[in-house]
């Protein structure tokens, strides 16, 4: 199973949606089940540099089938996946990140959102993915 298009264009006007009313500006971006991009978008004014961090986002989730946030508490020095952000093409080991799964429980895609705190970034993450 894949994400669609249609699909993605939803989750990413939830998630603009969610960030407009925090009153951020997000790069938002959906990969499906490859991790490769489907959908991107970067909101007026938001930072240039937060494109790349959200697909890092997007495809971390979609790697490991888990929360980006989950990643970055396995990997703190100590963790069972320490240094992990150094594979894969350089993981993003930072909430914002969240695979997308269809009704029966499959990972289909992804969705990574960067812009404004982590906590904002996972807030809006969340927005996009409930309207899968």
């Amino acid at each position: 199973m894949n994400i669609t298009l249609e699909q993605a264009e939803k989750m990413i006007a939830a998630a603009k949606a969610k960030a407009i009313e925090m009153d951020v500006k997000m790069n938002i971006c959906i990969v499906d089940a490859g991790a490769d991009i489907l959908a991107f978008v970067r909101m007026n004014g938001a930072w240039l540099g937060s494109g790349d961090i959200s697909l890092k986002k997007a495809k971390t989730a979609r790697f490991f089938d888990m929360n980006s946030g989950v990643i970055g508490s396995l990997s703190q020095p100590g963790g069972s996946l320490y240094n992990i952000e150094h594979s894969n093409g350089c993981l993003i080991s930072f909430p914002g990140g969240i695979p997308v799964k269809n009704a029966q429980g499959e990972v289909i895609g992804a969705i990574g959102v960067s812009g404004s705190s982590v906590e904002n970034d996972h807030t809006v993450a969340e927005a996009g993915a409930a309207a899968s």
